[in-house]
């Protein structure tokens, strides 16, 4: 809110303001929207599919990055398809963060080492993109089984492990990854075509996108 009344004071147009106000209030319900369904799924009461996941992590994790890119591109002057362009870069951005997030917590060493248990998400019935390809990947007696240590909210490390081997068995962590580099892969060639000018942004804005898409879990 500081930032849009910035720009009052700084003189920008009232449709512009506007605009910005209106960015705001959608992007702050899509937030609450996101941070529900994920506390509402840790309870083990639904379990999403892989569309739904991915429309909360956008709503969850995107909006942010999403609502900053859309009114950085308001203010610069560009037109409603760049700014939308830009939202979806961002948004990508933060869904693979979100993703990668989840990869580190039950695979990343140096990850675990920060946290009381390896596989926190485990423990907290997190319903991650990993836990949901192994679920529908697993046999059913392993899916039932992972259903049910998530379900538990252990800290037990061989339980967790036991998880984490189902998912590992179904190459859910690889799956994970590659949906990642595919979501920013996509946004970027999306924003890339209505950028046609190269310059030095450009080329930053290129090499971040090919850093995300390239980096391990």
């Amino acid at each position: 809110l500081n930032v849009i009344k910035a720009l009052r004071k700084d003189g920008f147009s009232e449709e512009v303001v506007l605009r910005a106000y209106e960015l705001y209030s959608e992007e702050l319900i899509n937030l609450h929207v996101g941070q529900g369904l994920d506390i509402w799924w840790h309870s083990g009461k639904k379990q999403p599919n892989v569309e739904t996941y991915l429309q909360m992590c956008a709503y969850k994790t995107g909006t942010l990055a999403r609502l900053s890119a859309k009114l950085s591109a308001l203010v610069a002057g560009g037109d409603a398809k760049q700014i939308e362009a830009f939202g979806r870069f961002a948004e990508a951005i933060g869904v693979a963060f979100q993703i990668q997030d989840d990869l580190l917590n039950i695979a990343g060493d140096k990850f675990a080492e920060k946290i009381a248990v390896k596989g926190e998400d485990i423990h907290e019935g997190k319903r991650t993109l990993m836990v949901i390809h192994a679920t529908e990947h697993a046999t059913p007696e392993k899916s039932k089984r992972l259903d049910e240590i998530l379900r538990l909210h252990t800290n037990d490390q061989a339980l967790i492990n036991e998880a984490i081997e189902i998912m590992v068995e179904t190459k859910s962590l690889e799956y994970a990854a590659e949906v990642a580099k595919d979501i920013v892969l996509k946004a970027w060639t999306e924003l890339e075509s209505i950028l046609p000018t190269e310059n030095q942004a450009k080329n930053r804005l290129r090499m971040f996108a090919n850093y995300l898409i390239q980096r391990d879990y």
